[in-house]
């Protein structure tokens, strides 16, 4: 057929352009919560970004709904502009209250583009897209060409290499950094470091992705078991913002206690002064203590008792200092009552390093005898008892949990590999150590979860056989027994895995973590009315809880049918973590058993706008649903919402 050489063609121009994507953290939630404060704010955030771009010189090409796309003569004013965007928002933000603020996440790349019929399309455009998509909120993405070109040209203030993260639908994969709003300052904004490098991680490999959404759903309470490995998810304040109520019985926090040493590399050492007074008083059950979890988000702040009585619900707080000089240690405690301010007691302790076991029994007693506890035979014996005669191994075994830490907020195999070194070393000192027997086999934990290892069969049965080993070893110890109901829970030894839990908060009652992780079981076990008292229990016990928390009790209300219920405690946790995967998922599941099917269908693009490599099919084989028809159940809501 001849062509007409009258018709209209369409004009294309290609140009080689710095494309930045921004888009509103949440938008399409909030807006079905709320249409009329979204549409307010949208029209802020719409004059804001405008200015940005005009004065460093971008041309917007698009807006559509929260997103802007914009190109630039240049990579350097492309970040310009989006820093200068974060920081007027982060200056906007801090004068509002939550609900009122603005936050964004921004893709920066440079790439061919092509535009036609006043359209743009191209590699800029769809990497640009999916940098963005990548970013935590109040962060910027930059792809490895743009971090190139302005890294000695601007300021770019903390940088955290994602490494070479899949992008969807883009076949090469590149190394992509991002750009942190400022210098963390203390512990909760390292932590957020960190965890963007796990998020990263998180959706590499289709397999894994559902292997963590799991077990993040379930609670990964192994990472509670140390002062500083539950703080992965995002920064969020007090999950409790009234006054809490004082318990029943005396109550007490151990703050963080101070690193005095000349040395910063002595940070191990009072971390775990710290775990072991707050492991010792935990074991007490006619005393209420605070998680160390929740103690630990207060390291390196300045506190006032007044405000942690209200936010913890605590009449006692226990802070103070150590110091470690070659063969002598020197450890300040003081016991502080938060209802009048008055130190109860306080006490300087000059000790020679190898008297430090006594030194931390005597101080757990002295606390004893202060609040006039009443304590059953069995309590007297686990104060008394030791946990190991040899003080190099105890060295060991806090270097362990010092680098086992760090595996986890870092999610390296490496540091992983010298936890168990440590706790390895400790053993060949002492091979009676049970706590050492029980940090080695995490670590073998850690491997399974992290697929660090191949054969995942071979880490969970090593798991399971070092847990059995260090109860042998110590049956007065919580931990084995908490680890153990874990490796029980995966291999889908339901009732096994309960004995444990229970038995491990016999031995450990204020252990939030044993709450939430028999909670769990109990859910998989079919039994989720009895767990969600246990995980509000938990809840309790470590009130400036992160998104997991509500996440997890969300989740058991919605297994025991009681979807409208599951609502408040999943928002909350989206509130506390935007991005918290699963609390979407689950709360996609939750508006398809409601019939509230629009909502769903968000919370769904949601879960694979975060990790577009989820696949249902891959988690329900993965998943310890007990019982088949509760699992396809769940799953079928699941397909519902619009995931596959």
């Amino acid at each position: 057929m001849r062509e007409d050489s009258g018709s209209a063609r369409p004009t294309e121009t290609r140009k080689l352009a710095a494309i930045m994507f921004t888009d509103i953290v949440g938008f399409s939630r909030q807006m079905g919560a709320d249409e009329a404060r979204m549409l307010r704010l949208l029209e802020i955030h719409n004059q804001l970004i405008q200015q940005a771009v005009a004065e460093h010189h971008g041309h917007v090409i698009k807006i559509m709904g929260d997103a802007f796309l914009v190109d630039f003569p240049s990579v350097v004013h492309a970040v310009q502009s989006a820093q200068a965007i974060q920081a007027q928002l982060r200056a906007y933000n801090a004068a509002k209250d939550k609900e009122e603020q603005i936050h964004v996440r921004i893709g920066i790349h440079l790439g061919d583009i092509v535009q036609r019929d006043g359209d743009v399309f191209g590699d800029g455009v769809n990497v640009a897209s999916r940098l963005q998509a990548l970013a935590a909120p109040d962060t910027i993405c930059l792809s490895q060409v743009v971090y190139r070109e302005v890294e000695k040209k601007l300021p770019l203030g903390t940088v955290v290499p994602l490494g070479k993260p899949k992008l969807k639908n883009i076949a090469e994969r590149q190394p992509v950094y991002a750009l942190l709003p400022e210098k963390p300052k203390g512990f909760l904004p390292n932590l957020r470091v960190q965890r963007l490098k796990l998020r990263q991680w998180r959706g590499t490999v289709q397999v894994a992705s559902a292997v963590l959404v799991l077990l993040w759903v379930g609670g990964v309470t192994y990472r509670l078991l140390f002062p500083t490995a539950a703080q992965l998810h995002e920064g969020a304040p007090p999950g409790a913002q009234a006054a809490l109520p004082l318990p029943d019985k005396p109550s007490i926090v151990v703050l963080p206690f101070d690193n005095m040493s000349k040395d910063p590399e002595q940070e191990y050492f009072s971390n775990g002064i710290t775990e072991v007074l707050t492991s010792d008083l935990s074991r007490i059950s006619s005393l209420f203590v605070i998680a160390r979890n929740t103690a630990f988000t207060y390291k390196g702040k300045a506190t006032n008792v007044h405000d942690i009585r209200k936010e913890l619900g605590v009449r006692y707080v226990l802070e103070g200092s150590v110091q470690r000089a070659g063969e002598q240690v020197r450890i300040v405690a003081q016991l502080v009552d938060t209802t009048t301010d008055v130190h109860v007691w306080s006490e300087r302790y000059d000790r020679p390093f190898t008297d430090i076991f006594a030194l931390q029994d005597e101080i757990v007693q002295k606390i004893v005898t202060t609040l006039k506890l009443q304590l059953s035979l069995q309590e007297h014996g686990y104060i008394v008892r030791k946990h190991t005669d040899n003080l190099e191994a105890y060295d060991f075994y806090l270097r362990g949990l010092e680098s086992f830490v760090r595996a986890n907020l870092e999610t390296k195999k490496e540091a992983n590999g010298q936890a168990r070194q440590m706790f390895e070393r400790a053993l060949e000192l002492d091979p009676t150590y049970a706590e050492a027997c029980t940090g080695l086999g995490w670590t073998y934990f850690n491997e399974w979860f992290f697929q660090w290892n191949l054969n995942r069969t071979q880490s969970l049965e090593r798991a399971l056989e070092l847990s059995q080993r260090a109860i042998t070893l110590d049956d007065s110890l919580s931990i084995p027994h908490h680890l153990l109901g874990h490796v029980y829970l995966w291999n889908k030894q339901h009732d096994q895995a309960i004995a444990e839990l229970q038995r491990a908060i016999v031995l450990d009652p204020n252990f939030a973590g044993n709450y939430l992780e028999l909670g769990i079981i109990l859910v998989f076990a079919g039994q989720p009315e009895e767990a969600i008292e246990l995980i509000k229990k938990g809840l309790r016990l470590n009130p400036r809880y992160l998104g997991a928390y509500p996440s997890n009790l969300g989740w058991a209300y919605r297994v025991a049918g009681r979807c409208e219920e599951a609502l408040a405690p999943l928002k909350e946790a989206l509130t506390l973590a935007p991005s918290f995967l699963p609390a979407h998922a689950v709360l996609a599941g939750c508006y398809a058993e409601l019939g509230r099917q629009e909502e769903a269908q968000a919370e769904a693009a949601e879960v694979l706008r975060l990790n577009p490599q989820f696949s249902l099919e891959a988690a329900r084989q993965m998943s310890s649903y007990k019982d088949p028809v509760a699992r396809e159940r769940y799953f079928a809501a699941q397909r519902k919402a619009g995931l596959k």
